[in-house]
């Protein structure tokens, strides 16, 4: 069977990288560290353009349909190769039914990358288009320096793998843009690891899905985030990432929850669950949460990945076929662009 999965075309130095911000804008210092990113890829080779959408004075960078036009106009130029935010937001869920689909569906794919909020425009780029799209640093990120162990998502857009990423082990913060907006080396906070529930061995693969719980989770149930009928396309079953920003945990609760029913796991092979900082409720966990919704399924469930805001980052490609091994010490995640 021939996959769905469209693969953009590997980047290369003096591709053209497009940057956008289709939910927050930016502003003060935080502009300041988006100047020095894009420098830092133009130092890489990289040409870099930035839109009109950048604006960091409200909740969003523009209204919804003018955000809507120039993700739409960036992803569809064949002059650009890879688009990236400067970083997330709130809202961009209301600019998903406002992308001209029937335009990007007559384009050649380019790579968008990003998490956070663009998680909730990462899933249906793939779930609808086919595209295969990165669960990797915005922009502000991207000049931080890899651990050990981990990729670059540049390394990930530049061929087809395979490429393997193992647990770094630690546990990492940003520095404040006031702080350092031209900061290369994540501020370490201490030691991490995965965890497989229950313990033993898991060696599983399957295509990966997957995002932001609090937005991708409202997208569940809607033709945006359709993950059951996508992942029937395949011979191989899912594997699906999640990943809790901000949210107390009764709140994540109902999202996995939600997602559960619209038949987010029906075919996954494994779980895989970012780290996070979010708070607990008084009596549920944040671990708890994840427990009480997906708890009842045969599904394995690994705890504590680099995949959200807890850094460093792992990145992932969305519709790549994965091989997860979490055994004794190997701690690994395998991804191959096919």
């Amino acid at each position: 069977m021939t996959s769905p999965v469209r693969y953009p075309r590997p980047l290369r130095p003096g591709d053209r990288i497009g940057v956008t911000s289709p939910s927050a804008g930016v502003v003060g210092a935080g502009a300041e560290r988006i100047d020095f990113s894009a420098d830092w890829l133009r130092g890489r080779g990289y040409d870099v353009v930035v839109g009109e959408c950048m604006d960091g004075s409200g909740l969003t960078s523009a209204p919804a349909e003018v955000r809507a036009a120039e993700l739409t106009a960036m992803l569809a130029d064949p002059e650009i190769a890879c688009v990236v935010p400067p970083w997330g937001g709130e809202t961009a869920i209301d600019l998903v039914d406002l992308l001209d689909w029937d335009l990007l569906a007559a384009s050649e794919p380019t790579w968008l990358v990003g998490f956070s909020d663009l998680s909730t425009v990462l899933l249906p780029i793939t779930t609808r288009l086919g595209w295969a799209t990165v669960h990797g640093d915005n922009l502000a990120d991207t000049p931080y320096a890899v651990p050990e162990g981990l990729l670059h998502w540049l390394d990930l857009v530049g061929g087809p793998g395979p490429f393997v990423q193992r647990d770094a082990r630690i546990v990492t913060d940003w520095w404040r843009f006031e702080e350092d907006t031209r900061a290369t080396t994540w501020k370490h906070v201490g030691a991490g690891g995965w965890e497989l529930r229950g313990g033993g061995t898991l060696d599983v693969t399957g295509r990966l899905v997957g995002g932001c719980i609090e937005t991708v989770g409202p997208l569940a149930g809607t033709p945006y985030g359709d993950v059951r009928a996508w992942a029937e396309r395949f011979e191989e079953p899912t594997i699906v990432y999640v990943e809790a920003c901000e949210s107390e945990a009764v709140d994540i609760c109902r999202h996995l929850h939600s997602m559960r029913l619209a038949g987010w796991f029906d075919r996954a092979a494994a779980v895989l669950v970012g780290s996070t900082r979010a708070p607990d409720h008084p009596d549920l966990t944040q671990r708890g949460a994840v427990e009480d919704a997906l708890g009842r399924l045969d599904v394995p469930i690994v705890w504590d990945l680099e995949i959200g805001h807890v850094p460093p980052h792992l990145p992932l490609v969305n519709g790549a076929l994965a091989r997860v091994v979490v055994d004794g010490d190997r701690h690994e995640v395998t991804q191959t662009l096919a």
